[in-house]
Parts: structure tokens; sequence; C-alpha cells
């Protein structure tokens, strides 16, 4: 026979409610004195206490798991971005990237052995204040989103100067932005950079951390 006390705890403690509040509201009925129930309350209000601690403690579980998951996802990003950094680096080795146990790139791949000979070339999208998004594609294929075979990303470098002075002819004094395996890139700046104009040179990089050529420099004024 099914036990006539539900099993979990809200729906007992809606069923002990009821309980308790018709025997009391009824004690002549059933035959009863309020003494009858004194232990049955306190019991009651016992439980509705622990009860109520138990759901706090459950949500301030699941608060801070979603605080745990989401502080993960930040601190995996940050290190994704360092790691793209160190990839592309011509100061860090294979025995380094193994000693951080990132991954080390097969060299013998020829895709990778092959000289890269294409450049990117990019188109910056200035309509947002103090943001730039920077598109990339190939040369050799302008019409499609699609890197060169064996390319990782897209090296992007910059150099900031103030409007009407004249552009950089060479990577010489650019600072790297970023390295991005997809087009769009998005910049953004400081107020105090607002109407500068962002010179912008892009390269190929593959995964073993081979560079192509630069691309044409790519102008843009900082909206402000």
């Amino acid at each position: 026979m099914a036990d006539y006390i539900p099993d979990t705890d809200g729906q007992f403690a809606a069923w002990a409610n009821n309980f308790m509040d018709y025997a009391d509201g009824h004690l002549a009925d059933l035959g009863l004195t309020a003494a009858d129930l004194v232990q049955l309350s306190n019991m009651q209000a016992d439980f509705n206490a622990k009860m109520s601690d138990h759901i706090t403690a459950r949500q301030a579980a699941q608060s801070a798991r979603q605080a745990k998951d989401s502080s993960r996802d930040e601190f995996k990003s940050a290190i994704r971005h360092l790691v793209r950094q160190l990839q592309v680096s011509d100061a860090v080795d294979d025995p380094e990237r193994e000693a951080l146990g990132i991954t080390v790139a097969d060299t013998i791949r020829t895709a990778n052995i092959a000289k890269i000979t294409t450049r990117p070339i990019g188109q910056v999208d200035t309509s947002q204040r103090l943001r730039h998004k920077i598109r990339f594609v190939d040369e050799a294929t302008p019409t499609r989103r699609a890197k060169p075979a064996g390319i990782m990303g897209c090296e992007i470098w910059v150099k900031v100067l103030p409007a009407g002075d004249a552009a950089p002819v060479g990577a010489d004094g650019l600072s790297f932005v970023f390295m991005d395996t997809a087009s769009p890139h998005t910049v953004e700046y400081e107020g105090g950079d607002g109407g500068k104009m962002a010179h912008y040179m892009l390269r190929w990089v593959k995964r073993g951390g081979q560079k192509g050529p630069w691309s044409e420099t790519i102008s843009a004024t900082i909206t402000a």
C-alpha cells in the first residue's frame, strides 16, 4: 500500500502544513486537545526552518557553481589568447611549447613546409565609436572567407598616429594586436584615440609558426 505521506520535501511540507492546520482547527471534532499538537508543532517549525536553510544553501551552491564555471571560461579564454601569441612568437621554441603543455605543431607536414606566398587583404569597418572591425581574406581568393591551406590565422599589427601624419611604409614600429583564426577581428580603443588614424598591416601565420609576407597598409580613422 502506498504511503499517505509524500516523499519529496516540497510535497511533504505542503501535506504536513495542511495536516497541522486541519487538526488544530478541529481539535474537538477529532477528540484532541491543544496539548496533543505541541510536540508536532515544534517539530513542524524545526523542519520548516531547516528546509528553508537547505533551499538557501542549495541556491548558494548553484550560484557558486555558476560563478566558478564563468570564472573558468574567462580564465580559459585568457589563456587561449596568450597561447595564440606564444604560438606565433619567434622567442618560443617547441621544447618550451611542450613544457607549457600547449600544441606542438607537426612541422613535417607538407602544408606547413611550403612557403606562404599570398597576403591577406584587410577591410576596416569604422561605423562604431572607438571600435574597428577588421575583416580579412586572401588575395588569391578575395571572394571567399576561407583561409589558405595550412594557415592557422592572421596576425594583426597596428600603429596609431595623429590624423595627417604619414602612414608607415613598413612594419617597423608597429605593435602586435592579435592573431585571429577567423575573420572578423574587433579592436577596441580608448577615448583619447578618437580622431586618430590606425594603420594596420596583416600577415598569414602557419601552425608551425611560419609567417607570410606583409599586406598593404590599411588605414582607418578611429571614430570619436
